[in-house]
């Protein structure tokens, strides 16, 4: 008698475990498709940055494109975020701790000082900018939009965040995002990023003077939950003229910290109010 549910069992394993990566995969690629706005996508180009073959990227896409995650031009057949993502987007801005509460201080420091002023979280070994807020100064750098993923560490506020990060943490990223940070941040290699994480930590705040892009500065301050968490950063972009001291000293990053800290009090007070229902 043959006994046939050992492979029955290893055939539902093996089932649950190719359902599960194209659900990774195509996460994946829609993640791609939503850091990359304007024009989108082409399928060659979602292929080398996913790292999958293209009929793989073609299913998945037509998969996501029925699932109204993403539109594809007629035209360039082009990839970008459909109509889905808009509403998701939404309905995340509007339940988002940190995005709900700290929106007024953001457009305040892009009114005062003049200059971008953006949000960022830290996501894994990257930094993500949430939210950003121009200021009337009709010179702007474009160096961080929303959207912008980059290694932890590159940018201002991303250094903000990993300086704020405890030290193993801070290694295992440094480590992981290695080779990155060499083949495209050559001025930001982990050895200069651990010195700019002790500077960052003796002065309080972070600066990024045109490291990333030139003539694109950055100041930045990391930002903490009620428990002292890590919770994202706040900070400024300008281009260099705009961060020369005595600027940047008496004027930007007072009013930098003191933005944050207003954003933390708020989350403090939000996060002790009793839960509804």
């Amino acid at each position: 008698m043959v006994h046939i549910t050992e492979p029955h069992q290893k055939n539902d394993a093996a089932t649950k475990t190719s359902g599960a990566q194209s659900v990774d995969r195509a996460l994946a690629l829609l993640s791609l498709t939503g850091r990359h706005t304007g024009d989108g996508m082409s399928l060659t180009e979602l292929t080398a940055a996913s790292g999958l073959n293209k009929p793989t990227v073609r299913r998945l896409m037509l998969a996501l494109i029925n699932g109204g995650m993403v539109d594809q031009c007629s035209r360039t057949q082009r990839y970008r975020p459909g109509p889905e993502t808009y509403l998701l987007g939404l309905r995340a801005a509007k339940s988002h701790g940190l995005i709900r509460t700290a929106t007024r201080q953001v457009a305040n420091l892009a009114k005062v000082t003049e200059d971008a002023a953006c949000l960022s979280i830290h996501r894994g070994l990257h930094s993500l900018c949430l939210y950003r807020e121009d200021g009337p100064y009709p010179i702007r750098t474009h160096a961080l939009m929303p959207g912008a993923y980059h290694p932890l560490g590159v940018g201002a506020g991303s250094l903000a965040m990993l300086s704020a990060l405890p030290d193993a943490e801070i290694e295992e990223i440094l480590i992981a995002n290695h080779d990155t940070l060499v083949m495209k941040y050559p001025l930001l290699s982990p050895e200069r990023l651990r010195e700019l994480v002790v500077d960052t930590r003796e002065q309080g705040y972070a600066i990024n003077p045109g490291l990333v892009f030139r003539d694109s500065w950055g100041l930045g301050v990391p930002l903490h939950w009620p428990d002292g968490s890590l919770a994202g950063a706040l900070s400024l972009a300008a281009i260099e003229s705009r961060m020369r001291e005595p600027r940047r000293s008496e004027e930007l990053i007072p009013l930098l910290k003191q933005e944050a800290r207003e954003i933390e009090a708020r989350l403090a007070r939000d996060y002790a109010q009793p839960l509804s229902g």
